[in-house]
């Protein structure tokens, strides 16, 4: 699995892939330190980074990761002598490896903009924080890579960025946050960083700020990401009959 892993990622080197895991962040950032910046530097960022650019930026890599093979009819893999489950599940842990060092790469420059701006959030929720989003997130990635594969880039992004917006802002502070994995991430984001859907602080003894909600809140975004990835694995695998 290591060995299909690290064949699928130099099949990156020429796309924008590498250059996407640090446009993302920086993009991100400097739309927070220019539309809000001081002690609100953080706050903003964190909220654009979960709800718009880190969605977007993921369905695009995970579109790029198929585009390729895609282009080429699968032929490429169809002729290798491996099981396709395995080498669909190497492109989910090679975006899953892109999608950690994405967030390392914001948690650094988040930590250092909050230097320069002034501290508005602990190191430790921060980090917390990043590490929530990277796990509530995962999910996303043998979706995206399905949707791509089926119906295209645009039409993968336009759905997961929908599906996104739609969860933040239908979902995410309701009763049914659980249901549908797209609301989880932002219902999270309350208790962990205090900070609500629409960008601003949960106000003091909200039910938003308990924390019991995380525990379950990662292990359903979990099985939500082991679920789609043997499924879509599954299609994946019926390739070999066409």
């Amino acid at each position: 699995m290591i060995s299909i892993m690290k064949a699928e990622r130099l099949k990156w080197k020429k796309t924008f892939i590498p250059k996407l895991v640090w446009l993302a962040p920086v993009v991100t950032l400097l739309l927070s330190a220019v539309l809000m910046g001081g002690s609100f530097f953080q706050k903003g960022a964190y909220n654009w980074w979960y709800s718009m650019l880190l969605p977007g930026a993921l369905t695009i890599c995970c579109a790029l990761v198929v585009e390729k093979d895609a282009k080429l009819k699968y032929h490429s893999i169809l002729a290798m002598p491996i099981d396709l489950k395995k080498i669909w599940f190497s492109k989910i842990l090679a975006c899953s490896a892109w999608l950690l060092l994405i967030t390392l790469i914001f948690f650094a420059g988040i930590t250092t903009g909050g230097i320069l701006f002034g501290h508005s959030l602990p190191l430790t929720k921060s980090l917390a924080g990043s590490l929530l989003i990277f796990l509530t997130m995962l999910w996303q990635i043998p979706l995206c890579l399905f949707l791509a594969a089926k119906l295209g880039t645009y039409i993968a992004i336009l759905i997961n960025l929908v599906g996104n917006i739609v969860g933040i802002v239908a979902l995410a502070d309701g009763e049914f946050w659980f249901s549908v994995p797209y609301g989880i991430t932002a219902r999270l984001i309350c208790p962990t960083l205090e900070i609500l859907p629409n960008g601003l602080p949960v106000p003091e003894g909200s039910p938003l700020l308990n924390t019991w909600v995380i525990a379950p809140g990662i292990l359903v975004a979990l099985a939500w990401f082991a679920l789609i990835s043997f499924i879509t694995a599954r299609w994946f695998q019926k390739r070999e009959a066409k």
